[in-house]
């Protein structure tokens, strides 16, 4: 099976071809290319064309220049990275899209490698490579897949707008999945390929999580701060049963956050959950070079101005609110997760969700997570402290990294953090489970 992964978006694409690549017109090419958007074509080589096809042969590799990896979050940057598979160029609008091409179990390979260091333990990566090839598959297969980006104002309950947006997988057209955090970290060939990596990939070749005899939909982040988070308070208006707020913990130690006062005590205290630790063998196991400049994530904390925090809000939701006065929680998962903030300005005043758009509002890039609460300093500025990073659904990358240095099994990290599955396989298309 193929998977077509969308990896860069550009007026101009810069490449090179290492090895025998073999073009739609059945030229072999090698080399270093341009390939540009002139009139609603693609211009290389000095011809015109709709769409270019570079097929790989075997061993050979194409490299793209200036991939943007992060977008918008704190560590976005340009990397010339390097991939095995086809190469495919098509238009969109006014630019260019470059498609890898790959086999599904390439894919994962490199998906492993892309979210977390490649010497990761054993039991981890097995882990992360069951879920990341459950969670492509169950993205492709999906026949009703939940809007890519719902944005709608509702009056119902209040004199206030309310602004509620989110983000999903559907928003790409052209292409199954793209190469960055909005699906699953997809960066070419792994600078390190360690037997670990291949032995995880090999051991759990076509292994899937199903539920309810379909493959599940297994998203994961990187720190949950203590509790994972349902579906809905992230995504379409859904929820399955393995996808819910639990406790990164053995047993039930943690208590569900019920009010404001719980989830003030739970977001600055330091529970005995699975994912805090400081223990830097252990992180090096998760983060990859560019994500190790991220010191504080299982707390952390921000500081704004009133006028830096008004300017921030104003030019990421489009809105001129005036000077920011509150920032009030209207609701919150059993987590402590806001998933309806009230931002109160001089000049307007609205409630907005779903946790990714409040953390896109309030930061100018990404706040670690939506479980935090505000208060104000003697100068007046607002002081928000927080829990884990990112969304928190599913696994816990750091929580699962402590369980496999405390020695859990892959299996036993699946049923922590999504209850009810059972592990299945894809055996000639056919999804069979154990």
């Amino acid at each position: 099976m193929k998977i077509r992964v969308g990896i860069l978006q550009c007026s101009k694409i810069e490449f090179s071809l290492a090895g025998r690549f073999t073009t739609t017109s059945g030229e072999v090419a090698e080399g270093d290319f341009i390939a540009e958007y002139a009139a609603g074509k693609i211009l290389f080589g000095g011809r015109y064309y709709d769409s270019l096809r570079f097929e790989a042969g075997e061993g050979s590799l194409f490299e793209l220049k200036n991939v943007v990896i992060g977008k918008e979050f704190h560590w976005q940057q340009c990397r010339n990275e390097r991939f095995e598979g086809d190469l495919v160029i098509i238009t969109d609008g006014e630019e260019l899209v470059a498609i890898n091409e790959i086999d599904l179990e390439r894919y994962i390979y490199s998906v492993i490698a892309s979210e977390m260091s490649a010497t990761s333990f054993v039991e981890l990566l097995k882990a992360h490579a069951v879920i990341s090839r459950s969670w492509v598959l169950s993205a492709i297969g999906s026949a009703t897949p939940s809007s890519s980006a719902t944005f709608y104002t509702d009056c119902s309950d209040t004199d206030d707008p309310v602004y509620i947006r989110w983000y999903e997988r559907d928003a790409h057209r052209l292409f199954d999945v793209c190469a960055d955090d909005h699906c699953q970290r997809y960066q070419g060939i792994p600078s390190q390929e360690p037997h670990a990596l291949r032995e995880a990939i090999d051991s759990t070749a076509g292994e899937v999580l199903v539920y309810d005899g379909k493959i599940c939909d297994a998203r994961f982040s990187k720190c949950c701060g203590g509790y994972t988070e349902r579906f809905s308070s992230c995504w379409a208006e859904v929820d399955y049963p393995y996808l819910t707020v639990l406790p990164d913990s053995d047993g039930s130690r943690l208590q569900p956050i019920t009010d404001e006062a719980t989830a003030r005590s739970f977001v600055l205290s330091s529970p005995d959950v699975f994912c805090n630790t400081a223990d830097c063998n252990i992180i090096r196991q998760v983060f990859n070079d560019y994500d190790r400049s991220t010191e504080s994530f299982f707390r952390w904390k921000v500081t704004y101005s009133v006028d830096e925090i008004s300017e921030i809000v104003a030019s990421r939701s489009g809105i001129d609110f005036g000077s920011i006065l509150d920032l009030v929680p209207v609701q919150r998962t059993a987590s402590g997760r806001i998933v309806r903030l009230r931002i109160v300005g001089t000049r307007h005043t609205a409630t907005i969700g779903k946790e990714l758009e409040i953390r896109r509002w309030l930061s100018r890039t990404h706040l670690y997570s939506s479980a935090f609460v505000v208060d104000r300093d003697d100068c007046g500025r607002f002081v928000i402290c927080g829990a884990g990073w990112g969304h928190g659904v599913g696994l816990c990358q750091i929580g699962a990294a402590v369980m496999a240095h405390k020695g859990y099994s892959y299996r036993s990290i699946l049923r922590h953090y999504y209850p009810h599955t059972v592990v299945g396989n894809i055996k000639g298309g056919l999804l069979v489970s154990e």
